[in-house]
């Protein structure tokens, strides 16, 4: 039996510019994991986990889960990603011996608050994938045909980001610029040693749950149609990123701190934000703490000064029903 993991992350600077030839850093957060078992057997089989099964309580419960959840299951993101593992080793010249299996998953990962959480079950599939035959795929490969499962099995539109930093693990400072993506498909990753993060929180709600398709809406759009705007945010969110490396690298917490403010805030002039979520960066900016989307939505990150900051945190965030946590980003 082989077993994998694969864990939660959050964006801190440069999201969303990663889908746009842009500049990201992300940190992985081991508090949330997929889990994901592969063993030998007679038949091809991907076991269906709760998220997967047609079968309510009740109308109510139909209706909550779905909110939750959403319309989709781990089953078809296996499935994408065994294809595409398959075109890869065909492609490569990888001949895999005749033997099945059957692969299963479950996660912890809250679901729709942008966190990775289809990406992780990919990442933790494609890792089983790799034992049970034997194969290995350089780490910048891993993450690129992560993301094609979504994007080209799927037709689901995502960016490069979660699956770097799902893959690498850790800090991780990305440049997709146009000539690499266009040449090799993938962007330059630098690994940053997590402890030159400061204070960092990860607050976030479950009863948001609006999903990343809420905040991209028409962005794509106007980014194909030269939008200046969308244009300019890109190149202004990818220097944010470069010059949060330099930050993290000079132990420059303040700089940091004014790069994560500024990120969202002109995230919030090129997309529509909710009220949920624009009160979850008001609740952390009021006690003194910075704060960004950690994604696209739903979960907020940010740094903050000392113990009593961080539970000023918590006492504000507790009646509005958001959990705040200090991020596991080591093993």
């Amino acid at each position: 039996m082989i077993e994998t993991y694969a864990y939660a992350r959050a964006g801190l600077l440069g999201n969303p510019s990663d889908g746009y030839f842009g500049k990201t850093i992300a940190f992985l957060v081991r508090d949330f994991r997929a889990r994901v078992v592969l063993s030998p057997s007679a038949r091809l089989e991907i076991k269906a986990s709760k998220a997967d099964m047609p079968v309510f309580e009740s109308l109510e419960d139909l209706h909550a889960s779905t909110r939750w959840r959403g319309y989709y299951g781990g089953i078809r993101i296996i499935q994408a990603l065994i294809v595409r593992f398959l075109d890869y080793c065909r492609e490569h010249g990888i001949e895999l011996p005749n033997r099945n299996f059957t692969i299963e998953y479950e996660s912890t990962i809250p679901l729709r608050l942008g966190m990775g959480g289809s990406s992780a079950i990919i990442i933790a599939a494609l890792r089983a994938l790799c034992q049970y035959y034997s194969v290995e795929i350089p780490l910048a490969l891993q993450a690129k045909l992560a993301l094609e499962t979504e994007t080209k099995e799927l037709g689901v539109p995502a960016g490069p980001q979660d699956r770097v930093i799902q893959v690498y693990e850790g800090l991780v400072y990305m440049d997709f610029a146009k000539h690499l993506m266009d040449a090799r498909g993938y962007g330059e990753y630098e690994r940053l040693d997590p402890s030159l993060l400061p204070n960092i929180y990860l607050a976030y709600r479950t009863s948001l749950s609006e999903g990343t398709e809420v905040f991209h809406t028409n962005v794509r759009e106007r980014w194909n149609a030269g939008d200046s705007d969308v244009r300019g945010a890109m190149e202004e969110w990818a220097s944010y990123a470069a010059r949060g490396r330099m930050a993290l690298l000079a132990g420059d917490v303040a700089e940091l701190g004014k790069l994560i403010d500024a990120n969202f805030d002109l995230r919030a002039r090129i997309y529509t934000i909710s009220e949920g979520n624009l009160e979850m960066i008001r609740t952390a900016r009021s006690v003194g703490a910075t704060s960004n989307f950690s994604g696209s939505g739903g979960a907020v990150t940010g740094t903050f000064e000392d113990d009593r900051m961080f539970r000023k945190l918590e006492e504000s965030y507790a009646p509005l029903g958001i959990k705040v946590i200090r991020p596991k980003v080591n093993p």
